[in-house]
């Protein structure tokens, strides 16, 4: 099996039974502010444009590139496609001219000709990617290949269906906004983006400890900053209270720790894989591909200016007509908020978006959108976008603004209190059928199951945010449970979530008389 490294989470694979590349990704994402760490213009895209099968794992624009899929890759090959309960991701795809389809089952060994076996996991919360994220497993009968990009599995057991791991591609690095565009103080900011970055390797560390991979490659960012507004989010110095750790960063971490292999493969690099090894060529020689890491400001400098028109030209296509916002929201939100009961009682609160020259409020108590009043100066959340940004959504009737506004990180914000993952579902969910889908899987996830024992306490085995296996992801330190997957943090001796409002977790002392007052199943041993 051959593994060619196109960038962030993009691989070209070949195999005896064909080929196989997964997120394609090369042009700017999110406003044109993500761009690739290392650049990947110099790869030549007839080497890869007729893949056999092609992999989208979830629909971020730094894995779906619709400019390139539809400029730069056959459609003859056949999509291998996640088992998602939304069909967003087929429907984008066969748009762009796409029409063979794998379709496989969550977690099912799927046996293609020349006797290639794969299988997607895929993960559907509302909060997993943009409502749905996935990971590709490969076994070609000598070796076994697994490529997470970003997803982050709950149940990773399931990944070694088909045996041991040889090689694992891996997110380590930040991929969200939090907490870089928050009004903290600067101190606080700092606090919480060293926890941030502190969390992500930790996380991806312990991904590698329950893998037990042979190798692995840090993939799946980070990304890097051109524009001149945001240039100041790249980690230029090693600065451990930013959470665009680069790929040296997270390969000393994996060294310190000594136990598992990691390799740097750079967009271009060519790894053959073995049941003997893993050998990895660069395309550049050893001092260049050093100078990347060593001097990143010049490299990313004259990066910079390579990419400086493009950019001003994205901008200039957020332009048109003004709008009336208020107006435009209304008659878009206004429906769905009548249909959010869960998301709305989970909000429970009034948003507002200031514009600029404009302050507007979506109530999610009264479920309207309206002009801003003096009352709404108490208002727990507030995002402060430039009025072109609001008004290119609006235009485009974008269902997600995550997945283009606040990935950008062209904004900053405001909130009273801790997170609350709904406000983020509900900019996620903006047309009826994705607004559905999130108010029945909330519905739908009662009560878990099944317990544990650790530091004294009986816990139960699922994280009550996204359910992930605690028995794996718990750490526990002075009674505070921190489930490393999200980073969720709870309260043992109170159940309180310390994250986010109204995620109760259950716990009670080993000896406690009450401990079946809610109900559980078999009891587990903490691993």
């Amino acid at each position: 099996m051959k593994a060619t490294f196109l960038g962030q989470a993009g691989i070209f694979i070949e195999t005896k039974a064909g080929s196989i590349l997964c997120d394609p990704w090369f042009n700017p994402a999110y406003f044109a502010s993500w761009f690739l760490f290392p650049a990947n213009d110099g790869i030549d895209p007839d080497r890869i444009g007729n893949p056999t099968y092609l992999y989208v794992s979830h629909l971020h624009h730094d894995h779906f590139d619709p400019r390139y899929l539809s400029e730069h890759v056959s459609k003859d090959a056949t999509v291998i496609l996640p088992d998602y309960p939304l069909e967003t991701l087929e429907k984008e795809l066969r748009a762009l001219g796409f029409e063979k389809f794998l379709k496989t089952k969550d977690c099912e060994p799927v046996e293609v000709d020349g006797g290639l076996r794969l299988m997607v996991m895929a993960l559907v919360a509302p909060t997993d990617g943009p409502i749905g994220d996935s990971a590709l497993l490969l076994d070609d009968g000598e070796t076994r290949l697994l490529n997470m990009n970003d997803s982050r599995p709950t149940d990773p057991d399931k990944l070694l269906a088909f045996g041991p791991l040889d090689l694992l591609f891996l997110q380590f690095s930040g991929a969200i906004w939090y907490p870089m565009v928050y009004e903290f103080p600067e101190k606080a900011l700092e606090v919480l983006a060293h926890k941030k970055r502190v969390a992500q390797v930790a996380r991806a560390h312990r991904y590698i400890e329950i893998l037990s991979p042979r190798w692995t490659v840090p993939s799946a960012g980070p990304p890097c900053f051109l524009d001149p507004q945001l240039f100041e989010f790249n980690d230029l110095h090693n600065d451990p209270n930013n959470i665009f750790p680069d790929q040296t960063v997270f390969l000393d971490y994996m060294r310190e720790r000594g136990e598992f292999e990691g390799k740097l493969m750079l967009p271009g690099s060519g790894g053959v894989l073995t049941p003997d090894g893993f050998e990895v060529e660069h395309p550049l020689p050893p001092a260049e591909v050093d100078a990347i890491f060593e001097d990143k400001i010049a490299y990313l400098k004259a990066y910079q200016a390579r990419k400086l028109e493009g950019i001003e030209a994205e901008r200039r296509s957020w332009q048109g007509p003004r709008l009336d916002v208020v107006a435009e929201l209304q008659a878009w939100w206004v429906p769905l908020l009548e249909q959010a009961d869960l998301i709305c009682a989970g909000i429970n609160e009034r948003i507002v978006l200031d514009l600029g020259d404009e302050k507007i409020v979506a109530d999610f108590v009264e479920r309207q959108v309206r002009p801003f009043s003096e009352g709404d100066e108490t208002a727990r959340y507030r995002f402060t976008i430039a009025r072109d940004l609001v008004e290119s959504c609006i235009r485009r009737r974008l269902a997600d603004w995550v997945n283009e506004l606040f990935l950008s990180m062209r904004f900053s914000a405001a909130r009273k209190g801790p997170y609350n993952d709904y406000v983020y579902t509900w900019f996620k969910c903006l047309t009826e059928e994705r607004l559905q889908y999130a108010e029945g899987f909330y519905a739908e996830r009662g009560p878990t199951q099944g317990t544990w024992e650790a530091a004294g306490y009986r816990i139960q085995s699922r994280c009550p945010h996204m359910k992930a296996d605690l028995t794996r992801f718990a750490v526990i330190d002075d009674g505070v449970l921190t489930c490393q997957l999200h980073g969720w943090q709870f309260d043992l001796a109170s159940g309180a979530c310390l994250t986010s409002d109204g995620h109760e977790i259950w716990a009670r002392p080993v000896d406690a008389e009450d401990v079946g007052e809610r109900g559980e199943g078999p009891q587990r041993a903490a691993s």
